[in-house]
């Protein structure tokens, strides 16, 4: 028993967190898995098996993620890929949408390792997710530079928090449930446009992303970096 592992994903009831989930478990790991929908939270148990267990958790609010970690076993890893926001111009957009992007997926990701901290282990391995636009921007300035910061707290947390590991990964545009429910004639251009600018020439999938990330988990030499699993995209 002493040698089962538990690992925490808030954002973990679909796309690249339950992909995560279903690998974890798949190879005897416990798992605490987060997210906002009730529904969504009871599918992806039921996916998961004995395995797993959730709670509802809303990131961007403190009281709720105190309550999500309450009575955790202590951790070998986090993952926090949970956010809901919208992007939109610095010219023309308003400076709303901004403040709510870093408030969803800066600072929901910065509380939810604070409070995490007292349920991890000294050997455990926290894993942020930014996204490529941080190294190559396309637009919406406030994105890039939202992810830019997350991978600076990857490695200011990296410091701080030895001997406990910190990394973010950082994905190219995915074949994810947020880009299936988006409309055809939304979601194909961009397909079209990404495989033109990425060396790979193709999204990635769920699935590629939820091993990068587990490599990011296991590896005990991997502390203070950012992983591009962008298809080369930052490379063009």
């Amino acid at each position: 028993m002493t040698n089962i592992r538990t690992y925490a994903i808030i954002g973990g009831t679909s796309g690249i967190g339950l992909a995560l989930a279903q690998t974890l478990a798949k190879r005897g790991d416990r798992l605490l898995i987060g997210g906002r929908s009730p529904d969504n939270l009871a599918k992806a148990l039921a996916a998961l098996g004995p395995a797993a267990s959730g709670r509802t958790v809303e990131i961007t609010d403190r009281t709720s993620l105190d309550r999500f970690f309450a009575e955790t076993p202590m951790l070998s890893g986090l993952f926090t890929p949970a956010a809901s926001y919208q992007t939109g111009t610095f010219r023309d957009g308003g400076i709303e949408t901004s403040e709510a992007l870093f408030e969803a997926k800066f600072w929901g990701q910065y509380r939810a390792v604070h409070a995490a901290l007292p349920h991890l282990r000294a050997d455990s391995s926290v894993v942020l997710m930014s996204g490529a636009a941080s190294a190559r921007p396309v637009g919406a300035p406030a994105y890039a530079a939202c992810n830019a910061a997350l991978e600076g707290l990857a490695r200011g947390l990296a410091l701080e928090l030895n001997p406990i590991r910190v990394n973010c990964l950082s994905p190219g545009t995915t074949d994810s449930e947020l880009w299936r429910n988006r409309p055809d004639h939304v979601r194909e251009p961009a397909y079209e446009y990404w495989r033109k600018i990425c060396l790979v020439q193709r999204p990635a999938t769920v699935e590629e992303q939820a091993h990068a990330a587990l490599f990011l988990l296991d590896n005990t030499n991997m502390t203070g970096s950012t992983l591009f699993c962008d298809g080369g995209y930052t490379m063009r």
